[in-house]
């Protein structure tokens, strides 16, 4: 009977202690949205991802033309040259896949670039909903852009145009 009533205790003074937090929601994805420097730089990171994937596009082709070339060409060549043909072409394939990588891979070109351009932009924003929630008094923030499990936020907690107000 004691841990019956202990348990209902510590289950009240949880329930208590969580409402007593003071919470907003924000949109960072509308933040961002609403700011000329994100778009400008997400704008440029498009750009530029179209033109190496053009170039990355070509590389793919010439391998292919390689290919189709050696398939041609394959009853006519001699062992020894089907062999070189092939390592030929699985070199070009491979630094086809390599030049893929060094542009679009985790430590590529696109994303050193993304990283320049977003990052400072992402610093001010979440610099300012940190000042905002100080300033409020706030215990927690919560992005409802990032949530996708949160189904419902009052209009009353939502802060995203006070967010987007303050980095104007």
């Amino acid at each position: 009977m004691k841990r019956i009533i202990i348990a209902i205790c510590a289950l009240l003074i949880s329930v208590s202690a969580a409402t007593a937090q003071k919470y907003i929601v924000v949109d960072s994805e509308k933040i961002f949205r609403s700011m000329t420097d994100y778009n400008t730089a997400m704008t440029t990171l498009d750009n530029l991802a179209k033109e190496y994937q053009t170039k990355v596009d070509a590389t793919y082709a010439e391998v292919e033309s390689l290919y189709n070339t050696y398939i041609a060409q394959k009853a006519n060549l001699s062992t020894t040259q089907r062999n070189a043909k092939e390592q030929e072409i699985l070199a070009k394939e491979k630094a086809a896949a390599e030049y893929q990588e060094s542009i679009f891979g985790n430590d590529g070109v696109m994303m050193k670039k993304r990283i320049e351009l977003i990052q400072p932009i992402q610093k001010r924003v979440f610099s300012a909903i940190d000042s905002y929630a100080k300033a409020g008094g706030y215990d927690m923030v919560l992005d409802s852009a990032a949530n996708a499990a949160m189904l419902y936020s009052s209009e009353s907690v939502n802060h995203t145009q006070k967010i987007i107000e303050l980095l104007k």
